[in-house]
């Protein structure tokens, strides 16, 4: 395998362009594809079999493209297709993405954390399985927030509409005195910000995205196929949507910060 072929980055829309941000930052010499499956997001209110069955049509199309990597960047396909995905593809690298609620926990312990993410990601196994693991040392308050990442997908990261959605979410949960906000959804940092702003500045919020992009350069690392050539790489976008509106957008939340 070449050291200059892509890395794969996927998500169900634009989310996981927030982990590409952190990739870049980490390893800016790589080049990279990333394909958004907007035309058939959202995923977090599917079931895991259509999950399944979406996230390996997305998985054959960056494998036939020659990645030698992919990073799953949503939280909603790690918890319903990762396990599979690594058994067919079993020589290919594969990292995925998984709410940072263990840094949160040893960041607070004993206090409330608040779990931001989909319908799908608090009900599936792996996150179920971390609640049993550190609840009762940590308050684990799991967030549902469905209809979140639309805001995200149609570049709506500041309205009023959004503040009065978040508050919604959190009042639902009572979980304005948590001592920290994970957000278990890729689409989730780009409205960090707002989260920030409503909870406090005492608040501290965490997000996987950095943790993901270390791990990538560890296993390509390992796998002696990290990029060595020393010039910055290149972004290929892909979506399976015809809305071109979503490459300007998605090079928009790219830069954000």
């Amino acid at each position: 395998m070449d050291k200059r072929q892509p890395i794969g980055v996927l998500d169900s829309g634009l989310g996981g362009v927030s982990v590409l941000r952190a990739l870049r930052d980490l390893l800016p010499q790589e080049n990279y594809l990333y394909f958004g499956d907007s035309a058939n997001a959202p995923y977090g209110v599917k079931s895991e079999e259509e999950i399944r069955v979406l996230s390996f049509n997305v998985v054959e199309k960056l494998v036939a493209q020659g990645v030698k990597a992919i990073v799953i960047a949503c939280n909603t396909i790690t918890s319903a297709a990762v396990t599979a995905l690594r058994e067919k593809y079993a020589d290919l690298i594969i990292v995925g993405t998984e709410p940072a609620v263990k840094p949160a926990i040893f960041f607070r312990p004993r206090g409330k954390v608040l779990v931001m993410a989909t319908t799908a990601t608090l009900q599936g196994t792996r996150f179920q399985a971390l609640v049993q693991r550190w609840q009762g040392e940590t308050t684990i308050i799991a967030c549902p927030c469905p209809g979140l990442m639309e805001f995200v997908e149609r570049g709506d990261t500041q309205s009023p509409e959004l503040r009065e959605y978040l508050t919604k979410k959190i009042n639902s949960v009572k979980g304005w005195k948590a001592d920290c906000v994970v957000l278990g959804c890729t689409h989730y940092p780009f409205v960090q910000n707002m989260i920030q702003e409503l909870m406090g500045k005492k608040v501290r919020i965490f997000d996987g995205a950095p943790g993901i992009a270390r791990q990538v350069e560890r296993r390509l690392e390992k796998a002696h196929l990290l990029n060595d050539e020393g010039r910055p790489g290149e972004i290929l976008w892909q979506n399976s949507s015809s809305d071109v509106r979503l490459l300007a957008l998605g090079k928009k939340l790219l830069l954000m910060k």
